[in-house]
């Protein structure tokens, strides 16, 4: 057997994830991806009230915080069909639009610039040529020589103390770093920047939501009444507070998460040629433009539909409730299904069984990875039998290359001009280069987005309509016997489906198949690889299996959030413990 190097866990990620990259010679043959951690909240939710749902979905994790709880409510309305009234379609739309753009801003600088940016590197930078490379390529106001040599003062204190706090334990001085002095500091001031400016943005769904993270939600609307002259309610103070927002959104994403990137990218045009991965892309679709229903997909931002084989010119339709177009597997995961390993199951089928090894405890302990046989903790998804890319570079493409779409124009633009200012071929796209880029782009156009929905939203109000949910159309009382739904929207990581089931206004069968999922998942029956598993194996070669920083460059360029996979531990002894749910 080739040599393995392993990476566990990957670090600056939500949740944890193992991969095991098989080499030949310095190059990465094939590629294992493992989610590490047990999933158990679709198990938790049987027999609740579908009502409650998403307030226990929302907590599969800290960081996709609100897309869980809408995707949630999503599918309990789809069930009992349920229309919800225009201005809590634009609520929800500028919330989603907000955790687009916080959380791209935030992977961007805290995730993944790290492996692309030297900080040590950046103590050697002269601030009055980092002033000048700022002004080149921005006119945000915090780029004079003084603010850089306070900003380096600082990275310089950090390393005299030893104590490097969260830049410790990067790879600095690895000879895969390109970036000049100046253009590290450059970025590091700008990873300062982030730090506060994320706390300003999140007060969006606070407004909305009444708190951050986990903003509340309701089945039929939003809990967010709207009367202008009252303080207990949305009013004139908060959606100007709103208005606030959304330019400090604005602003930070035209002149430093753009620029940033484009400066970055210019130094790693190589990087276009690593990382592809499957060429299949799937986008559920999302976000209506005019506020308008979920059914009516003509008028998503973000089409849906999906790409094969990179071919941009032939956009495949999606049907998210047939039987036979989404389907989970788990022949190399670490579950078992009733009809066997081999079955794929549509998520309104969809089960979640642990396989218990002899003592009757919860699999692994491993060594290493039994690739031959169960060796994550996720499930493979699977479109039609294909193994697909999520996120935003598949909602980019998908916008790219769809012409029908009302954003199709603004995304060629951005796109083009980007690959026309790096000198790239569109083929480039098709990369972890191109996968980062895509994320940034994206933010610039939600960002526009968010101020149309606001726009509409203060329109409706000075109409006269203020309504924000769709009252008594929930009760049980009107419910039908049996029901299931499909909770379907585009969260920032990509793809997010959550299929319900209910019986006797109970919860029969729940299941979400998130984003990471849909990437990290392992082999399926046939081998095929999940979309890590096929970047890591496409072009990539490691200068030193000992500091694997390519590794963690395609890995992140997917912004992985393993932390849909839960699992409970014993703090004492560290072993799984079981809970059963009476």
């Amino acid at each position: 057997m080739n040599e393995r190097v392993v990476v566990d866990p990957i670090t600056r990620i939500e949740g944890h994830l193992r991969i095991e990259a098989e080499m030949d010679g310095p190059n990465i043959a094939a590629a294992y991806s493992s989610g590490t951690m047990v999933r158990g909240i679709e198990t938790i939710l049987k027999g609740r009230d579908p009502r409650d749902a998403w307030a226990y979905v929302q907590r599969i994790c800290g960081v996709c915080t609100l897309v869980h709880g809408l995707a949630s409510v999503r599918a309990v309305e789809d069930a009992l069909k349920v229309e919800i009234p225009p201005n809590a379609q634009l609520v929800r739309n500028l919330m989603i639009g907000a955790q687009y753009i916080h959380d791209h801003v935030m992977h961007f600088y805290h995730l993944h610039a790290l492996d692309w940016v030297d900080v040590v590197s950046a103590l050697s930078a002269d601030p009055a040529a980092t002033s000048q490379l700022a002004q080149s390529i921005s006119s945000w106001p915090k780029s004079s020589p003084g603010y850089f040599s306070d900003v380096q003062k600082r990275i310089g204190n950090f390393v005299e103390s030893g104590q490097l706090g969260i830049f410790a334990n990067g790879y600095w001085g690895h000879p895969a770093y390109k970036l000049p002095p100046e253009a590290n500091l450059m970025a590091v001031a700008h990873y300062l920047e982030a730090l506060g400016w994320q706390r300003e943005v999140a007060k969006l769904h606070a407004i909305f939501g009444g708190k951050n993270p986990h903003p509340n939600f309701v089945v039929g609307g939003v809990p967010s009444p709207i009367n202008l002259n009252s303080d207990s309610a949305i009013n004139s103070k908060k959606l100007a507070q709103v208005q606030d927002l959304i330019r400090l959104m604005q602003s930070f994403v035209a002149q430093v998460y753009v620029p940033d990137t484009i400066a970055i990218a210019s130094f790693y045009k190589d990087w276009g040629e690593r990382g592809e991965g499957l060429g299949n892309f799937l986008c559920y679709g999302d976000l209506p433009i005019s506020g308008g229903s979920l059914s009516d997909t003509s008028d998503f931002l973000f089409p849906r539909g999906a790409i094969l084989n990179r071919d941009l010119s032939n956009i495949q339709p999606v049907d998210l409730h047939a039987d036979g177009e989404i389907q989970e597997f788990i022949s190399h995961s670490w579950y078992r299904y009733k009809a066997g390993s081999d079955a794929g199951l549509h998520p309104y089928q969809g089960e979640t069984r642990l396989e218990y090894d002899k003592r009757g405890g919860v699999r692994p302990p491993y060594k290493q990875l039994d690739v031959a046989d169960g060796y994550s903790w996720l499930k493979s998804p699977r479109w039609h039998s294909h193994s697909v890319e999520v996120g935003p570079l598949a909602r980019m493409l998908l916008l790219y290359a769809d012409t029908s779409a009302k954003a199709h124009a603004q995304a060629k633009e951005l796109v083009d001009s980007t690959l026309a200012t790096l000198g790239l071929p569109v083929q480039a796209l098709f990369s972890t280069l191109g996968r980062t880029a895509a994320r940034t782009l994206e933010s610039q156009i939600v960002a526009d987005a968010m101020q149309g929905w606001y726009d509409q939203l203060i329109a409706n109000v000075k109409a006269g309509d203020t309504k924000t949910f769709a009252e008594a159309l929930w009760e049980p009382a009107s419910w039908p016997k049996q029901a299931q739904g499909a909770g379907i929207m585009e969260a920032p990581r990509g793809a997010l489906g959550h299929w319900i089931v209910i019986e006797d206004e109970r919860i029969a069968n729940y299941q979400a198949v998130v984003p990471s999922t849909w990437n990290a998942g392992p082999r399926d029956p046939q081998g095929v690889p999940g979309a890590y598993e096929a970047a890591l194996a496409h072009n990539t070669q490691l200068h030193d299996p000992k500091q694997p920083i390519e590794i963690l460059r395609t890995i992140h360029s997917f912004d992985p959030c393993i932390a849909c996979a839960v699992h409970l531990s014993d703090p004492e002894t560290g072993e799984a413990i079981e809970i059963k749910v009476s």
